[in-house]
């Protein structure tokens, strides 16, 4: 046995916590991911921690270790899913389409500038918040918070912002 193996919990008392806790585990983790196979994956990775780190626990406190380990685990894949999805999006957005014609180049940059005079034509609290939203990328708690503005008003002047946008694009002036 290597000082290594006498670091890690044994095996066999780990196959007796799964028997006792994993569908209790697997029942609270398809609660947090809403993926039944997502939850097999992140229920793996726990076992596979406890048998690592689980000696580290104590006996009577085992149950609520594997909760947190289980917990901890499932966070941290949906951190990794929303920073893939946010990349993807980001990827999209910034890609330029690689057979564009001129045309298309010229009416996108058109577009731009219709949408940036719009925007001068919005009052400086609108203007203010759909800057905040769009180009800083903050949630509107944050913008509430930093405005020192009730959540509701924030949400209120980006909702008059987008209807006076809308209108003033689609009139064409």
């Amino acid at each position: 046995m290597t000082a290594e193996d006498s670091d890690r919990m044994d095996p066999s008392a780990v196959a007796a916590l799964y028997v006792e806790h994993a569908d209790e585990l697997r029942a609270f983790l398809i609660g947090v991911l809403r993926d039944a196979e997502l939850a097999g994956e992140v229920l793996q990775a726990t076992f596979s921690k406890t048998i690592e780190a689980g000696h580290t626990a104590k006996q009577e406190t085992m149950k609520g270790w594997l909760f947190r380990v289980a917990f901890n685990e499932a966070m941290a894949i949906r951190r990794r899913q929303k920073v893939h999805t946010r990349s993807v999006q980001r990827l999209a957005w910034t890609r330029k389409n690689e057979g564009e014609n001129p045309e298309d180049s010229a009416i996108r940059w058109e577009v731009v500038e219709r949408v940036k005079a719009a925007l001068k034509i919005l009052p400086k609290e609108q203007r203010t918040v759909v800057r905040m939203r769009i180009y800083e990328e903050k949630t509107f708690a944050v913008i509430a918070e930093e405005l020192s503005l009730p959540l509701g008003t924030v949400l209120t002047r980006m909702r008059l912002a987008m209807q006076k946008l809308h209108k003033h694009l689609e009139s064409g002036e």
